[in-house]
């Protein structure tokens, strides 16, 4: 038990990091959450039929996927922490593009550019999170990492069709993007704090 204190006590930077990592997910998962089912109402107001829904769904699951392929395969030569922020930052531009759909094919441009921005992130951020956790417990780190997720998803649905309703989607894409934003801003911290930890040349 000594043994276990002492290593948290000798590791206060990648705890910092496990919990920025941590918490920038959460509110990227609750802003993503607070479209969630309404997608489908939204495509449907824009004039998409349910094969344009179902067209622009596949689009983004699809390049999600095969992207994420190439960026776990190139991450580790790039940069983990850069692919990170990048994704992040992109997921919060086609949010706020959003705003600007017209039409069925202005919604498949953007849900490709969040495909794009979903396989920088993702496969990124687990590879992060794994080395800055610690090995004594793994069960409890990632524990935390997928029920905080679903939390965060479950609270932002909830809130999300509050605020379609009361408001409108444009009102909701602002805030979506502005809360990505924020978990943007967080996950630069992680570069700044690997500036730090390079070693000094004898």
């Amino acid at each position: 038990m000594r043994a276990c204190f002492r290593q948290d006590r000798e590791r206060p930077i990648m705890q910092k990091k496990e919990k920025i990592l941590l918490w920038s997910s959460n509110l990227w998962m609750f802003s993503d959450g607070l479209l969630g089912p309404l997608f489908a109402v939204y495509a449907a107001e824009i004039g998409g039929s349910i094969l344009d829904i179902t067209v622009a769904w596949a689009i983004f699951t699809i390049v999600t996927g095969v992207l994420t392929v190439v960026v776990g395969h190139w991450a580790d030569r790039i940069g983990h922490e850069r692919l990170l922020v990048l994704g992040y930052g992109l997921n919060a531009m086609f949010t706020f593009a959003y705003l600007l759909v017209d039409g069925p094919m202005g919604l498949f441009i953007v849900q490709a550019g969040l495909g794009l921005s979903l396989a920088l992130a993702n496969p990124t951020w687990a590879a992060l999170y794994d080395r800055f956790s610690s090995s004594k417990r793994d069960g409890a780190t990632w524990g935390a990492a997928y029920g905080h997720a679903s939390i965060a998803t479950g609270m932002a649905t909830i809130a999300g069709g509050y605020i379609v309703t009361r408001t409108s989607f444009e009102v909701l894409f602002i805030l979506m993007g502005t809360l990505q934003v924020f978990a943007t801003l967080l996950q630069l911290k992680l570069n700044r704090g690997r500036r730090k930890e390079r070693p000094r040349r004898a």
